[in-house]
């Protein structure tokens, strides 16, 4: 019998296979690269929070290295979920809780609030990108950085072919994902098929779809909408490096500081 698929909120039915998805980044090579950024752009950074923490592997590392207050937060329930386990199991003392970019709670601030893995993507419209900024200027305490990376449409180009028909199979559920980019509407494509199996016979008992959809900024636009916010400009790298961004990096970390703030 084929089970009929049925759309559900992004990352709700795929939270259980997210650590799938992300198996090949290197969780504490990322965090030292935070570190780093911080370290460098904030002479005593100690209170961070980081959005869309997914399921707060990030966080983990970068609470590792002993010297941050770390809150976190996901507009995933499900996600922030399997964040929660993983902290019990290592005695962590991550506060995780429900957060969106476009709606933000302000009951702590922060020396930086930061945001990885082109999470800003998700914002489809530069008006949302704005919103962000003007809104989380409220999150930081004085000399406080907004610190997140984006993707370009060079990275689009690289990683659509990889990305697309993809299947992995973990314990009782599997997942297919096809991959597209529209190159004119700078909107990149990533369709999920998830589906539950039975353990004895594996059918397939239940069927999930999500469809996840990202705007990729050019570094132009992205400055663009920085140039319209309370923010100044501290950095733009590439990549991993401390070396400044152009028009063909394929991911972009803004380091961002507001002037009223210092």
């Amino acid at each position: 019998m084929t089970t009929k698929p049925f759309q559900v909120l992004n990352y709700a039915a795929l939270a259980c296979l997210y650590d799938t998805l992300m198996k090949d980044i290197d969780y504490e090579s990322w965090a030292d690269f935070i570190d780093e950024v911080m370290q460098t752009h904030h002479s005593n950074p100690v209170h961070i929070h980081e959005m869309a923490c997914g399921t707060g592997s990030l966080a983990l590392s970068l609470e590792e290295l002993d010297c941050y207050t770390i809150h976190a937060s996901d507009i995933s329930e499900q996600m922030l979920e399997i964040a929660e386990i993983k902290a019990k199991k290592v005695d962590s003392d991550i506060m995780f809780f429900p957060m969106s970019f476009l709606n933000l709670n302000y009951d702590h601030t922060y020396d930086i609030v930061f945001s990885a893995f082109d999470s800003i993507n998700y914002l489809l419209e530069p008006s949302e990108v704005l919103n962000y900024l003007k809104n989380s200027v409220q999150l930081l305490k004085p000399g406080g950085l907004l610190i997140f990376d984006f993707t370009t449409p060079q990275n689009s180009l690289e990683a659509v072919d990889y990305l697309n028909n993809e299947e992995v199979t973990v314990g009782n559920v599997r997942y297919f994902r096809t991959s597209s980019f529209d190159i004119k509407k700078q909107l990149h494509y990533n369709q999920f098929e998830i589906e539950r199996l039975d353990p004895d016979t594996n059918e397939v008992t239940d069927a999930f779809q999500e469809l996840h959809c990202q705007r990729v900024y050019t570094l132009k636009e992205m400055l663009s909408i920085v140039e319209q916010s309370p923010y100044h400009l501290e950095a733009k790298y590439d990549g991993f490096d401390l070396v400044d961004a152009n028009e063909n990096s394929a991911r972009i970390t803004m380091v961002l500081s507001c002037p009223t703030l210092r």
